[in-house]
């Protein structure tokens, strides 16, 4: 007994002297991990820390502030009035790509009304960490009536703001008297259509690749050697910190979505969804585009030869898509 005894002491005692001392620094790392998986903390507009708030604001019912810029006839006798959705990397000042080319007398003989808005974490809106697919198209409806734009007004995407109008098909269809989407058909479902069509698993992981490296690093979204020069600096769109904007926006747009936009149905029997793309669009393939106008043939598809991502920028599209979504 007294053998055995000794024999387990020693053992116990070897495997005590065969452990590695727990590393000093083990706790500082624990912490620095802690903090690297933490956001950073916004720069607000309007804190004492963060940038100046120079746009009209609206408030919403949650206490967020949502900056907009309005552009056209004035909205109480506007026959016709149009909220715009920016794109990644932007802010309401994007709505330059459809307004510096759009014709004075459209505007004037048709009584056109826009107004733009900074999405949350963008320009001077404020954050919202708990944003959803859903939440972007309520907070359009509140903007709409604390504006008094009336019970129908039109939404119009350009860039990744498609995303946001076909969150409003889904979520507020009896507010939209009409929507269009621009210059891609959703980042935020590339990857999904892509499995919708098959694709091998390859060139998905590609294209989702691709995607993020560039819209991270700030490059021109896949455009052609022609949209290079149509871009415009941005850079206020950043100011409330990256985390808040950029990263926010991919993590909404490359999240699960809690509907399919294949899956919806025509809601629209006195207006119109259109949807519109550059077939030389490097960013998203044409061919998703035509895969959503298939699955839904109610959407009048808009293919535009020899067009890259920033075609709304291009001589004559402006009123082209505005005449289609009025018309």
């Amino acid at each position: 007994m007294a053998a055995g005894t000794t024999r387990k002491i020693s053992a116990a005692s070897a495997r005590a002297h065969t452990r590695r001392p727990k590393p000093k620094n083990s706790s500082k790392f624990s912490a620095w991990a802690y903090q690297a998986t933490k956001p950073p903390p916004p720069k607000t507009c309007g804190s004492t820390d963060g940038p100046p708030v120079t746009a009209p604001r609206i408030q919403l019912k949650d206490g967020r502030h949502l900056a907009y810029k309005e552009y056209g006839v004035p909205k109480d006798i506007a026959k016709h009035k149009i909220v715009f959705v920016h794109g990644f990397d932007s802010c309401r000042h994007d709505v330059s790509a459809l307004t510096a080319n759009l014709s004075p007398d459209i505007v004037e003989s048709k009584g056109i009304y826009i107004v733009s808005f900074d999405r949350p974490g963008y320009g001077e809106s404020d954050p919202h960490p708990t944003r959803t697919v859903e939440s972007l198209a309520l907070d359009i409806e509140e903007l709409a009536d604390k504006l008094g734009l009336g019970s129908k007004f039109h939404v119009v995407g350009f860039s990744m703001g498609g995303q946001v109008v076909w969150s409003c098909l889904k979520y507020i269809p009896h507010r939209s008297s009409s929507g269009s989407t621009g210059g891609e058909l959703l980042v935020a479902f590339l990857l999904q259509t892509c499995r919708n069509m098959h694709m091998n698993s390859s060139l998905q992981e590609t294209n989702g690749l691709f995607v993020l490296l560039t819209i991270c690093h700030g490059l021109p979204t896949g455009g052609t050697p022609k949209d290079y020069s149509l871009l415009q600096d941005q850079a206020i769109s950043r100011q409330q910190g990256e985390f808040e904007s950029l990263h926010r926006d991919m993590v909404v747009g490359f999240g699960t979505w809690e509907f399919d936009p294949t899956d919806l149905k025509n809601t629209f029997p006195e207006g119109s969804v259109h949807l519109w793309q550059g077939d030389d669009d490097l960013l998203v393939p044409v061919t998703l585009q035509r895969y959503i106008a298939d699955k839904l043939p109610w959407i009048k598809y808009h293919e535009l030869s020899g067009a890259g991502h920033m075609f709304l920028y291009a001589d004559g599209m402006a009123d082209s898509v505005i005449q289609a979504l009025i018309a």
